[in-house]
């Protein structure tokens, strides 16, 4: 989305992200490109003008940023993942990790943080850059606080993303009106949506080009691969998405819970790195918000047996507290396929999936034949 906003305001935009390299429109390596060696990549491009990094946890532990220095840097959220791996063990000790990108800001520079976390508010006090916070709750303590000192937020408020300086607030768009919200159901695209808008205004694109750029950025296969990708068959239909952690599958349960369907089926896996009460809690939100669940299991063992983590997927189900139907097909490309051909008419299908575009190529196909047959 920050590349969007800055392509759409005349910059040549190079960026990574966890299905690729890309410059401007088009993918120049393909796989999880959030590591050093990737922003590298951009950083020596001499015709790229404007760089947008995802920088992941790995990357820095294994290597640094790749850079020494950058303008802005943004914190959506601090979550328990990946805990337990290359000695980071407490949401302390993952906060650390993440802070060296805001450490990494320029004096000038403005590190965005977001609010409601802990963690985020505890990195903004130690920084020595300006700091800007958004929230999905106008009333927020340190949102108020930081509003009677003049400073600028980021708030959703009456349905608005809006900008706030001191009491002024600047409404830049509807939720509703911005496609990566799902008509501003997505409760977590719409927060996702402050901290870029935060980004942008900062870094001093005009509202109403923000307000556009939020406007046609569409989620899609092409644009969003893995995120809330939603395929409209007929008789049913099938989302992908990328949660492989307990945040993620409440980000999915809070968006389902909004959407009408005969039966909800879920296809879910477990990673092998992750602990034992992860793979379990997981489980135990799949298990209220699907119906009948399909588990499979074939990449990111990770040290682990097939058998273990069932077992785990298994014990988490049966805490949800609901009767949900389950079956366990290993493959990703069978069990997707099962699931389409035994849709009945009203289901809605969600694959949370590790191997993005694999599941999406899939699901595109049955979609193809199925509207080469009309």
């Amino acid at each position: 989305m920050l590349a969007h906003i800055v392509k759409n305001n005349g910059y040549k935009v190079g960026f990574t992200t966890s299905d690729g390299i890309y410059i401007q429109n088009h993918m120049l390596e393909k796989g999880d490109t959030t590591g050093p060696v990737s922003a590298e990549y951009i950083l020596k491009d001499p015709t790229v003008e404007f760089a947008v990094l995802e920088t992941a946890r790995g990357g820095i532990l294994r290597s640094g940023l790749g850079f020494s220095r950058c303008d802005i840097a943004v914190i959506t959220n601090i979550q328990e993942d990946h805990l337990g791996l290359s000695d980071i063990h407490t949401l302390e000790d993952l906060a650390r990790v993440k802070s060296t990108v805001v450490k990494s800001v320029k004096k000038d520079g403005w590190a965005i943080l977001n609010a409601e976390d802990e963690q985020c508010v505890k990195i903004g006090q130690e920084l020595s850059c300006n700091v800007a916070y958004f929230s999905m709750d106008e009333e927020n303590p340190l949102i108020k606080k930081l509003c009677k000192e003049g400073k600028i937020v980021c708030v959703y408020e009456n349905g608005f993303i809006t900008v706030k300086k001191g009491e002024w607030k600047i409404r830049i768009e509807r939720a509703t009106h911005v496609p990566l919200t799902m008509g501003g159901k997505a409760k977590f695209m719409i927060a996702n949506v402050l901290a870029a808008t935060l980004a942008s205004y900062l870094q001093g694109f005009k509202t109403e080009d923000i307000s556009l750029s939020l406007q046609t950025f569409i989620p899609s296969a092409a644009q969003t691969p893995g995120r809330m990708n939603i395929f409209d068959f007929k008789k049913f239909k099938v989302m992908i998405d990328f949660a492989h952690n307990p945040s993620g599958y409440r980000g999915v349960e809070d968006y389902l819970s909004s959407v009408e369907a005969n039966k909800k089926i879920g296809i879910i896996a477990g990673v092998g790195d992750r602990r034992d009460e992860d793979i379990k809690e997981c489980a135990r939100i799949a298990g209220r918000m699907f119906d009948h669940i399909i588990i499979r299991q074939e990449k990111h063992l990770r040290g682990r047996t097939e058998e273990e983590i069932i077992g785990l997927i298994m014990e988490g189900i049966a805490e949800s507290g609901r009767t949900v139907t389950h079956e366990i097909i290993t493959k990703e490309v069978e069990a997707i396929k099962h699931a389409i051909n035994s849709a009945e008419e009203g289901t809605f299908i969600t694959a949370l999936s590790d191997v993005v575009t694999n599941a999406i190529e899939i699901v595109q196909e049955y979609l193809d034949k199925e509207n080469e047959q009309e």
